[in-house]
């Protein structure tokens, strides 16, 4: 049996120093499209250039991309700091300064003793964030950023985007809050079946 394909006639282009929201229900193919940019999924064809550079060919993931898609999977018995600690050895770009800056931005304290299993939905949430936002990564991609956080917190998810708008990243999110989507966002990009149905700024 022949299967549809998820995503269609995709073109699109992104700059540094915006926000594009994507907008559409559940099904639609924002989150698709997000994997696909992180080089979580191959394309049957097309391709994906960033910075000149063909994803699946040339690299094979994006080599400076912070991600926030669906939820975040942390160690369970180490502290939000801790676990941040062992992502940022990866590419042992920062230290110990930029993660507690991250933590201490999106209102998680460094220093707290309780481990990751300990955690709210809201605080596995914003330390899902600070991970995306530690190393200031190129481009940034947050699936529903702002699911499970109170009002202060969706704020500080505001500064942190405009944080790393100045920086240059590119920064794409979902969000099925229309308004909350039109306050971050620069673009919004729509999107059904697949298929872009409509681009505003």
């Amino acid at each position: 049996m022949k299967k549809a394909p998820i995503l269609r006639d995709i073109n699109l282009e992104f700059t540094g120093g915006k926000v594009y929201g994507l907008r559409g229900k559940n099904g639609s193919g924002k989150t698709m499209l997000m994997r696909a940019i992180c080089g979580l999924i191959t394309p049957d064809s097309g391709i994906i250039d960033i910075d000149g550079k063909i994803l699946g060919k040339d690299i094979s993931f994006p080599e400076s991309i912070g991600v926030l898609i669906e939820n975040p999977s942390f160690i369970g018995n180490y502290t939000g700091f801790k676990n941040l600690k062992v992502l940022a050895s990866i590419q042992n770009r920062i230290g110990d300064e930029q993660i507690r800056k991250a933590l201490e931005d999106i209102g998680l304290d460094p220093d707290d003793k309780r481990t990751y299993r300990k955690y709210s939905l809201g605080m596995k949430q914003k330390l899902g964030i600070a991970a995306a936002v530690m190393e200031n990564p190129d481009i940034i991609i947050l699936d529903e950023p702002i699911n499970a956080l109170d009002d202060v917190s969706v704020e500080k998810v505001h500064d942190i985007l405009e944080e790393q708008k100045k920086r240059g990243a590119v920064i794409i999110i979902a969000c099925h809050d229309k308004e909350e989507l039109d306050q971050l966002s620069d673009e919004i990009i729509e999107i059904s079946d697949g298929r872009i149905i409509n681009k505003t700024c």
